[in-house]
């Protein structure tokens, strides 16, 4: 298995070229030997010549043309959603191939992703696909909290209608088994009611009384030690002093305003379910500061790091 890490340059027409060749710049020798970048040669120069960097990319990037050339920054293009979806294709392809250990990707824009033609809600439904997978979960992980979510990027009303036991319980076990995998004996588990005060006994609602506890239930005669439902407006402060390790988020905006709130520039997004392993920055492409040099590479570091670390134990 390799230690490689792969990087994908993101929308070209974003920061994901300037995070990357920020980050590449201040890897040690011995870490950017270890390090591929999957994107245009071209417009990560011109990323290095935004960034005021001088860096000899030399074999570091697999290049992948780019219709067009180099695009203009901040500007939403179909092309570059294009681009975007072929680096990460070649990612997939060569993590499959144990040629890289794990995939870094830089910011997409799904916007541009989807008037390309590739109809993903994001990363992580992309990956999915990519690798045959029906479906996958996105965790996001700082140091004092960490977040797993039972649905993403749909609306609020089919977020409800996804959550369901199966898809619950199937959340809980991703999660178990990848803190299980990064060195956690015995994962201490929450998982976030649906509704105020969890329904208030049906007061405000029944979801969950009949679609949490049912999984929870399952969840604990499996061994995993797990609680809950806990109302939503708690269970965070709890996690994020120290009485769980995890907590199971109901849906997008119910775990991401919590770790955005705590951990904003250094909270990883991973990805769980796959036969890969991939990280990712927690932040967009940033249109409005692209090709200025402005772009804070503090989250693509967290990524990278986070990156090695699990590709150290596939190598294993």
């Amino acid at each position: 298995m390799s230690d490689i890490i792969g990087i994908t340059m993101g929308d070209p027409a974003g920061v994901g070229p300037e995070i990357t060749v920020r980050a590449i710049a201040e890897m040690s020798e011995t870490d950017r030997a270890r390090t591929r970048i999957y994107g245009h040669r071209n417009t990560l120069e011109k990323a290095l010549e935004a960034s005021n960097l001088s860096l000899d990319l030399g074999p570091l990037v697999e290049n992948i043309e780019i219709e067009g050339g180099v695009l203009p920054w901040g500007k939403l293009d179909a092309r570059a959603g294009d681009a975007a979806y072929r680096f990460i294709a070649r990612a997939v392809s060569d993590a499959q191939g144990n040629k890289i250990g794990c995939i870094v990707t830089a910011p997409i824009n799904k916007e541009a992703l989807n008037l390309a033609g590739h109809h993903y809600d994001g990363h992580t439904g992309m990956l999915a696909a990519l690798t045959g997978q029906r479906s996958a979960f996105m965790l996001l992980a700082s140091d004092r909290l960490k977040v797993i979510h039972v649905s993403t990027h749909v609306s609020l009303k089919t977020a409800i209608d996804r959550a369901t036991p199966e898809r619950i319980l199937a959340t809980i076990r991703a999660g178990n088994d990848h803190l299980k995998r990064i060195g956690y004996e015995t994962p201490r588990i929450a998982v976030a009611g649906i509704n105020p005060h969890c329904g208030e006994n049906g007061l405000f609602g029944t979801e969950d009384d009949e679609q949490i506890v049912p999984a929870i239930e399952m969840a604990r005669a499996e061994g995993i030690e797990v609680a809950g439902p806990i109302s939503a407006d708690t269970v965070y402060h709890r996690a994020y002093n120290g009485a769980f390790d995890l907590v199971v988020a109901q849906y997008h905006d119910q775990g991401h305003i919590p770790i955005k709130l705590v951990a904003f520039d250094t909270a990883v997004n991973i990805s769980l379910g796959l036969p890969i392993d991939r990280t990712s920055v927690d932040h967009g492409t940033a249109f409005d500061i692209a090709g200025t040099g402005k772009a804070n590479h503090t989250n693509m570091n967290a990524a990278i790091a986070y990156a090695r670390k699990l590709a150290a134990r596939r190598a294993q």
